[in-house]
């Protein structure tokens, strides 16, 4: 049975998140700021839910239609098969927006989806009282322009919470955020991945996972696993076809460094957890002294901004820093995430594209630096040197601890 299916993300994001329903082989039917709606079945929830990488929640939206008054919101609701999801027992809690639509009281849209969810029920199961006991099937509402958008949701917890990570940094970096950065930085085989700013790791794990087809959602349940309408055959099928996706021979290499060490151990913990310890080469270095090998490579990276890790001072002299240190660097390609305006002013460089992003509720803009300042200049310039890492931390745990940092030797690198 075909199923209207919404995903919604991060502002920024909807063209990553299309591309990856595109990828599924999912029919696109809208796009706006922050969801994307496509065509599915009952087997597709499961697969959204487990491969999309940019997406927030997947919801089921069961209907669409105008509303101009609280009448038309009620009878709306109420026209629509509920008890095909929702049992005689089940929990149906409601929540939602509403956006540049007359309908303007959240509490009160609540309150008359709640009672019209109730009467088609009533109608349907004759009972006048329900328990909502058993499963929890969220309902969301979502008011745009007069138009209701009424949903359930199938992830439960947000997608953008895969499993691997519990813990973090001091501001740590939304998941799906860091997936669309790694995205955008284009990770391959042949192609060192750095993240000088690794901090918790979630950028390097994110591009990690990318390139060996890793489903970000294999390490973790969701709620319509328990829905009657999603057998759990369909979540079954799915996890291991995305198991069996997964690329086992890869050669693909990522650094992650942080001048913190402390933070290290969290780093590797958590790429253990995700599955891709042993393509990560975790280290402690500083930022502003790294110097290019003699190979192709790309920086990424989401250096301090002011607003939660330091004084603003101190973060636009660490950017000048970069800017002077970095020229080095080329070719190599540079992404940096940050949430200041003028960062690019501060770093000495124009960037080749920005892109305005939102990590939660707080705008940010990624700057991608991918053309050489003169190719003239630097053509000739031999590489340098790589610095000599301080690896005390990040390999010797001794033999009781089993925590090595570099699992497979071949991953090892002698700078």
């Amino acid at each position: 049975m075909k199923l209207t299916l919404v995903a919604t993300c991060m502002f920024g994001l909807e063209k990553l998140l299309g591309e990856e329903i595109d990828a599924l082989g999912l029919k696109r039917l809208d796009t706006m700021d922050g969801r994307v709606t496509f065509e599915g079945e009952e087997s597709d929830i499961p697969r959204a839910n487990i491969h999309l990488r940019c997406a927030e929640r997947v919801f089921v939206r069961l209907g669409y239609f105008e509303v101009k008054s609280f009448d038309d919101l009620f009878e709306g609701t109420k026209a629509l098969p509920w008890e095909e999801w929702i049992g005689r027992n089940d929990a149906f809690p409601v929540k939602g927006h509403s956006i540049r639509s007359g309908l303007t009281s959240i509490p009160d849209c609540q309150s008359i989806v709640k009672k019209a969810v109730v009467d088609r029920l009533h109608d349907k199961y004759g009972i006048s009282w329900f328990e909502e006991t058993g499963v929890k099937y969220q309902i969301e509402f979502f008011i745009f322009k007069d138009m209701a958008a009424l949903m359930l949701d199938t992830s439960g917890t947000a997608l953008h919470k895969r499993g691997y990570r519990t813990e973090a940094g001091a501001a740590p970096l939304r998941e799906t955020l860091a997936a669309a950065v790694a995205l955008t930085a284009r990770p391959r085989e042949d192609i060192l991945f750095w993240d000088p700013f690794c901090g918790s790791g979630t950028i390097a794990i994110e591009a990690a996972q990318i390139v060996v087809n890793r489903a970000p959602g294999l390490g973790r349940t969701f709620v319509a696993e328990q829905f009657h309408r999603v057998p759990t055959a369909y979540w079954q099928n799915a996890r291991e076809a995305a198991e069996a996706a997964i690329k086992t021979d890869s050669r693909f290499e990522v650094y992650a460094s942080d001048i913190d060490e402390d933070i290290l151990d969290i780093t590797y913990e958590n790429a253990l957890r995700g599955g891709v310890e042993e393509y990560m080469n975790i280290f402690h270095a500083d930022a502003r002294t790294i110097q290019k090998l003699d190979r192709k490579g790309t920086i990424v990276c989401n250096p301090p901004y002011g607003e939660r890790m330091g004084e603003i001072y101190e973060v636009e002299q660490l950017y000048r820093e970069l800017g002077r240190n970095w020229k080095d660097l080329t070719p190599w390609q540079i992404y940096v995430l940050t949430s200041h305006e003028k960062f690019d002013r501060l770093y000495g460089r124009p960037a080749n594209k920005t892109k305005k992003l939102y990590n939660g509720m707080l705008p940010c803009y990624l700057y991608e630096f991918f053309k050489p300042l003169d190719d003239t200049k630097q053509k000739n310039v031999p590489p340098k040197e790589a610095p000599r890492v301080d690896q005390r931390r990040a390999y010797d745990h001794g033999a009781s601890s089993q925590r090595n940092f570099a699992p497979k030797q071949k991953k090892q690198k002698k700078f």
